[in-house]
């Protein structure tokens, strides 16, 4: 616990913060010790690939009038079933000495676990397009990305009470232990163990984690360690939503002009994610030409989660990072158009059937984030969490209203896409560098497929 000197610079910190107060803090460990063989958990290549930075997803709960728990009685279920869910998920619970380490002290030190009051409403934060120190604050001792490097928990976890009823559950994963896939399978058994109480329950035992255990090797050099330039530079971010309609325009758009002979073919139909994720490059890669006066060469660069393309087929509870990344360069201007775009994520997407272990997925990721560097691309990044099913999160008061990926301190110029919360269409959450993103916002072709 803090001391009272400690609390009071807290308090003092969140009061200047538009009525944010700290109410607690708390270390929830593991129900059941780890045992002595588990202690170490060696970090693969693919995780050391990462950097110790903390992915920050949000789940908004509406106050349920259907729902007889106290806000007292739901934090208090988050609390006792989140220690049952860390004795599965053990690694969480640990620490890492420096964010270089390659492997997890698996100790039981826990996990933070605040809980604070604000006095703004949750639709304030659900109808949020814009990312600022407001919606940052909602996640435990600054946990965002590389704004707590340092420090050698995993995870934390804050319960944000807002002044209609309603709560945001704020996670923040360090990525080294774990990708997208893996804060989902966590936060679904997490919310599963609040409902049935045991990791035996018939409904809780197929997102028990499975966990693989490597050999100890030493400290991977991070070929992005090398240019730390993009990390340090203040990005704006906002939201955009294309509906499925306006997603389908875009995409008989696409297949239309390769039907009329432009470059390059596309062999089979695009998604509404292929051709979304070719749109918000081909603005983001003119925004930056209309900044500097000229084109600059670059590169999208999309992870591809890989747990269904390993010989044998890994589960998808599986705990760590299994992805690898593809990557479409563009060095003039043609190669950025739309169906050059979608038809590279096509062949690229192709390539990676042939990495089917997890040595081959790291070497693959290695030789590409070298050639970025090597090559100075300006990269774009485009993560998919579309049809992840982070919205299934039912701790016993129904689902929650939105899920959310916070962008603010995002170290890299990022695209993140969200199924909308009425499953209809794409939200964008999109961080580029200020000036970019005016020119980005007001791209027409953009916008034509935005909702109105």
């Amino acid at each position: 616990m803090l001391t009272k000197m400690m609390m009071m610079e807290k308090l003092l910190t969140f009061g200047r913060r538009q009525h944010h107060t700290l109410i607690s803090r708390e270390i929830i460990r593991p129900s059941s010790p780890t045992p002595s063989h588990l202690q170490t958990y060696n970090l693969s290549a693919l995780d050391q690939l990462t950097h110790h930075k903390y992915i920050p997803l949000i789940l908004l709960y509406p106050n349920n009038g259907n729902c007889s728990l106290t806000t007292d009685d739901k934090v208090w279920e988050l609390k006792k079933s989140l220690s049952r869910s860390l004795t599965q998920f053990y690694p969480f619970a640990g620490q890492i000495s420096t964010p270089t380490t390659p492997y997890i002290d698996c100790n039981d030190a826990g996990v933070v676990f605040l809980e604070a009051k604000n006095d703004s409403q949750l639709d304030k934060f659900q109808n949020m397009s814009v990312h600022d120190e407001t919606f940052v604050q909602l996640f435990a001792d600054n946990m965002v990305y590389f704004n707590s490097q340092y420090c050698k928990s995993l995870v934390g976890v804050q319960v944000n009470r807002f002044a209609c009823g309603g709560m945001g559950v704020a996670f923040s994963m360090s990525h080294i232990v774990g990708d997208g896939s893996t804060l989902c399978s966590f936060v679904n058994h997490w919310a599963s163990m609040a409902r049935y109480g045991s990791a035996d329950h018939k409904e809780v035992l197929p997102l028990n984690p499975h966990i693989l255990h490597f050999p100890c090797t030493d400290a991977i050099d991070h070929p992005e360690s090398k240019d730390t330039k993009q990390r340090y530079v203040e990005r704006a971010t906002k939201k955009f939503v294309f509906p499925n309609s306006k997603l389908k325009d875009l995409k008989n758009n696409v297949k239309a002009s390769v039907a009329a002979g432009y470059k390059l073919s596309i062999d089979q139909e695009p998604t509404h994610v292929e051709v979304l994720t070719s749109l918000l490059f081909k603005a983001a890669v003119e925004a930056a030409t209309t900044k500097s006066g000229c084109f600059k060469p670059s590169c999208l660069v999309i992870p591809v989660d890989l747990r269904k393309k390993f010989v044998p087929e890994l589960a998808r509870t599986t705990m760590g990072n299994f992805v690898s990344v593809i990557m479409v360069p563009c060095k003039d201007t043609n190669e950025a158009s739309l169906n050059v775009v979608v038809s590279g994520i096509k062949k690229h997407k192709a390539d990676l059937k042939r990495l089917q272990s997890e040595h081959l997925a790291a070497e693959h990721y290695g030789l590409l984030l070298s050639n970025m560097v090597s090559e100075n691309y300006s990269s774009y990044w485009c993560s998919c969490l579309c049809r992840i099913p982070y919205r299934k999160s039912d701790f016993g008061w129904g689902d929650p209203a939105r899920a959310t990926i916070g962008l603010k301190w995002i170290d890299r110029d990022t695209f993140m896409l969200l199924d909308t919360p009425d499953g209809d269409g794409i939200d964008a959450y999109v961080a580029l560098e200020k000036e970019e993103m005016e020119i980005f916002q007001n791209n027409k072709e953009l916008l034509s497929y935005c909702k109105s």
